[in-house]
């Protein structure tokens, strides 16, 4: 159980949801430095590293079937030119370690639709969907307790918004950050095997990053309002965690690929299972980087909403006589008298 404070619902003072002049304005009062300190003060005590770790294990339970059922159903659904762009984007994207396994496991998954395992390849897609389903979930449960809300959505109207949250935000912050991430080798692939002409490639490389950050944007946005069990704010007040988020994500990524393509141990450690562990280390600090994102947009909410402190009173052995908030003081942040208006929860 987590001991962040609960986040106030608010609205403005005329009733209407908070935007990102609100945003703004509260960010400018709180002040950047108190902002970030508290944000991650509620990640910490929301149980944001327990649930990055939950919602790593789910991505990469769905990431790995999915691209190995791609590949094989394609060629059962007689679409061998998709399913060859997803194995030349899958090729150039993992380390050159684990290029052999993974290249192993694609013509497998080839041949074995072609003898008959269709079966087996629709079933770990559908093992990949549910698995992206439970992702949501958690990504539900870990927002929940950054906000400071203890209990989820009942089961059947949890895992039935999961499931939308699946097929509509998550579909497209993957696609999102695949464009971004994977844009250049996509292209290449796009443009071997459809025989696209200079000018597209180039028309492709100048859109892909407007386009990849515009799609993660809006698509975690969304997901940072439909995952709590609360009233959110607007979607324009939610950008700037989302924003948040994809600025984590992106500095994250790029660290792990400068370290993973610079340091020759990391492939001789692992070896064949080298594009494996590049994928949980990759997972872990994406699913960090989205829950970061949400306790910065919660903390600032709470500020607005004259919470103060990020965490509720230590009720450990030790802990002072009266408990003691880790985050006491607002910093410079948004007076306690001068509340918004909350909605009642």
């Amino acid at each position: 159980m987590g001991t962040a404070t609960t986040v106030p619902e608010t609205r403005t003072m005329s009733g209407e949801e908070l935007g990102a002049d609100d945003a703004w304005v509260t960010m400018r009062r709180y002040g950047g430095w108190h902002l970030v300190r508290d944000s991650f003060t509620r990640f910490r005590y929301g149980d944001g590293f327990s649930n990055s770790r939950a919602l790593a294990f789910q991505i990469c339970l769905a990431v790995i079937p999915a691209g190995i059922a791609a590949v094989g159903l394609s060629s059962v659904l007689h679409q061998e030119r998709l399913g060859k762009v997803v194995q030349l984007v899958i090729h150039e994207v993992v380390p050159l370690s684990g290029a052999d396994v993974v290249e192993n496991a694609l013509a497998a998954s080839r041949r074995h639709a072609d003898d008959g395992g269709a079966i087996a390849l629709l079933f770990g897609l559908v093992t990949a969907v549910v698995a992206l389903t439970t992702a949501m979930a958690q990504v539900e449960r870990g927002a929940n307790r950054i906000y400071g809300v203890e209990r989820d959505t009942p089961f059947k109207l949890k895992y039935a918004k999961a499931i939308a949250m699946a097929v509509t935000a998550g579909s497209f912050m993957t696609l999102g950050f695949v464009i971004m991430v994977g844009g250049r080798s996509l292209g290449t692939a796009l443009a071997e095997v459809y025989d696209w002409d200079d000018t597209a490639e180039i028309a492709w490389m100048l859109a892909r990053w407007p386009v990849g950050f515009l799609l993660a944007v809006l698509s975690a946005s969304v997901l940072f309002r439909a995952a709590p069990r609360r009233k959110q704010p607007g979607h324009s007040w939610l950008a700037i965690g989302a924003v948040v988020s994809l600025t984590l994500w992106t500095l994250f990524s790029w660290a792990l690929t400068l370290y993973i393509e610079n340091n020759g141990s990391f492939g001789r450690t692992y070896g064949p299972l080298t594009a494996v562990m590049a994928l949980m280390l990759w997972s872990l600090l994406s699913s960090v980087a989205l829950f970061l994102g949400l306790a910065f947009a919660a903390q600032l909410e709470a500020c607005r909403g004259g919470a103060g402190g990020a965490i509720t009173p230590d009720p450990g052995p030790g802990a002072r006589q009266g408990g003691q908030h880790a985050t006491q003081s607002t910093g410079t942040g948004w007076p306690a008298n001068e509340p918004e208006e909350r909605v009642g929860t």
